[in-house]
């Protein structure tokens, strides 16, 4: 029985060991493979390699060293799609405007739906077609969402009402796509997994 006991240690000892040499190595290979798409400055792809190593075990050096050039990226990307977004923008609709519905529904609107979009907030107007009176709905500063340092969300920001929206801009397009990953409830933010609500903005200006 005692032996059966040492070979059962044993046989633990070495498959936890060898579950470890895996994850050392998988970590390894995912920095190795963010750092090459860092220096092909995909900043985009770098993060995401990042944010996979830097979960696979978080206090290894490369774990920690994987938070900080996460910090560091999603610092850059923000930067970059806020100078491509800032300026004036207006809703086509929660489908894309090509589609038969969304196109007929934006055609036949009486009151357009904008925002506008500074270095440091949102501002949301309704404008009348007919006389273009534009009144202002709602100011949000930009708070983006950052419910966990190592994720590789750069984009998405919280509004006051507690709703999370991540952004896609299209760059051939000139269209933003904004879905709503997520809210905050009573005690936690909850992930909206399914049915996402979308939104979609047109340029103006």
């Amino acid at each position: 029985m005692k032996n059966f006991l040492i070979l059962v240690v044993f046989f633990f000892s070495v498959t936890v060991k060898s579950q470890n040499t895996d994850k050392d190595k998988f970590q390894k290979n995912r920095y190795e493979l963010a750092v090459s798409y860092l220096n092909k400055s995909n900043y985009v792809k770098a993060l995401e390699q990042f944010s996979i190593a830097s979960k696979i075990k978080p206090q290894t050096e490369i774990g920690l060293n994987s938070l900080q050039e996460i910090d560091t990226l999603k610092d850059i990307l923000r930067k970059d799609i806020l100078e491509k977004i800032t300026g004036t923008w207006i809703m086509t609709g929660n489908k894309p405007i090509w589609t038969v519905d969304s196109h007929e529904n934006f055609k036949n609107k009486k009151v357009d739906d904008l925002i506008e979009v500074s270095q440091d907030k949102i501002s949301f107007y309704q404008q009348d077609r007919k006389s273009k009176v534009k009144t202002l709905i709602k100011t949000e500063d930009i708070m983006y969402f950052n419910n966990d340092r190592a994720d590789d969300l750069y984009s998405a920001i919280i509004l006051s009402d507690g709703k999370v929206w991540d952004y896609f801009l299209d760059e051939t397009t000139h269209v933003i796509r904004a879905i709503n990953i997520a809210k905050q409830g009573k005690k936690k933010m909850e992930k909206i997994k399914e049915n996402n609500k979308e939104v979609y903005y047109a340029k103006v200006i």
